[in-house]
């Protein structure tokens, strides 16, 4: 009988590729998805028809503990990968309750269900490098202290050392990966790489308004989710359960990220004012294209961050194959193809 997983938070971008990635491998796919109005199913109504058609929607709420158990109890589940989260740091800061309500009281659902009546299952939890927050040291291991800076990173925490603490409490197959920044031609418009990337798109059609944009200066590790989805599933099928770091060891700036989608575009960034008077104008037209906004920063900023994904490498024989530039490349051709 072919392996049967269920993928929390399916719509999302790490859905649309994970859940590809096991339907290639032969596995039973069901997905959790939170009915809205309109039953929108993300990113997965970009897949083809052939895979879409392949995967049981099961419309319900991570926090409806009801519903889990009774999910977990009647599928038995190989593996579950449980990706649903209030995952946008920025609205952590303006709705810490429903994000804790999720991250938290979700997860803590999904647990439970899973000790009570599908102990066998094995489970992967989505950690985020945002825990580590203020960092410690550079670059970040499996070993290096956490000090989360958001709610999310702080509910994301709480998430993480209850699946260690599970594990090692009832002997269960639960894993941790702490995947640092990955992003695609899937993710949301809320997040910093497609705000850049749709600005500039927009920007090189004959758009007149500016990228708003927070942080220049912030540093991240950034992966493509392609590859990331990869090592999740690799860490069900070790024989020991255990946790992973899962990053491309390469930082680089927000600054850097925009002047490179810009260049793609035939922009020549120059930057010119400091603080939150700092723009970037183009060279040949002296055009305004990018601003600083307040409201773009984070009360409290996560500087830099960068992760050594040693052990992954070692354990699980995975690394990271698409290029910063790259993944650039692919982000903006998708844009661009896009009506």
């Amino acid at each position: 009988m072919s392996p049967k997983a269920l993928i929390t938070g399916i719509t999302g971008q790490d859905g649309y590729f994970l859940s590809q990635l096991l339907i290639n491998k032969g596995y039973q796919v069901y997905g959790l998805a939170r009915r809205k109005s309109n039953c929108d199913l993300g990113s997965l109504s970009f897949l083809p028809p052939p895979v879409f058609s392949q995967i049981k929607i099961i419309w319900g709420d991570i926090t409806d503990n009801v519903l889990i158990d009774k999910i977990i109890k009647d599928e038995q589940f190989t593996e579950v990968y449980h990706l649903a989260a209030q995952s946008y740091v920025a609205h952590s800061f303006v709705s810490p309750r429903t994000t804790y309500d999720i991250n938290i009281g979700g997860t803590l659902n999904l647990v439970n269900a899973l000790k009570d009546y599908s102990p066998q299952t094995k489970l992967y939890f989505a950690a985020t490098s945002e825990m580590f927050g203020r960092v410690q040291e550079t670059p970040q291991t499996e070993h290096t202290p956490f000090y989360p800076r958001s709610p999310y990173a702080i509910s994301k925490l709480a998430g993480f050392w209850t699946v260690k603490n599970y594990r090692e409490a009832y002997h269960l197959f639960f894993v941790n990966g702490i995947s640092f920044n990955h992003e695609s031609e899937m993710r949301g418009p809320e997040f910093v790489t497609q705000k850049i990337v749709r600005a500039a798109v927009a920007l090189s059609r004959g758009s007149l308004e500016p990228l708003a944009i927070g942080n220049l200066d912030a540093e991240r590790d950034w992966g493509y989710a392609g590859d990331y989805v990869l090592g999740m599933w690799q860490m069900l099928q070790q024989t020991e359960p255990d946790d992973y770091i899962l990053a491309t060891g390469i930082s680089h700036s927000v600054r850097h990220f925009t002047e490179q989608v810009f260049s793609r575009l035939g922009f020549n960034l120059i930057w010119s004012g400091q603080g939150l008077s700092e723009v970037g104008r183009d060279v040949a037209s002296d055009r305004t294209l990018v601003v600083v906004d307040p409201v773009n920063f984070r009360p409290a900023e996560v500087e830099r961050i960068r992760g050594d994904a040693s052990k992954a490498k070692t354990k699980l024989g995975w690394a990271p194959h698409v290029e910063f530039e790259e993944l650039i490349k692919i982000m903006i051709n998708y844009e661009l193809q896009r009506k």
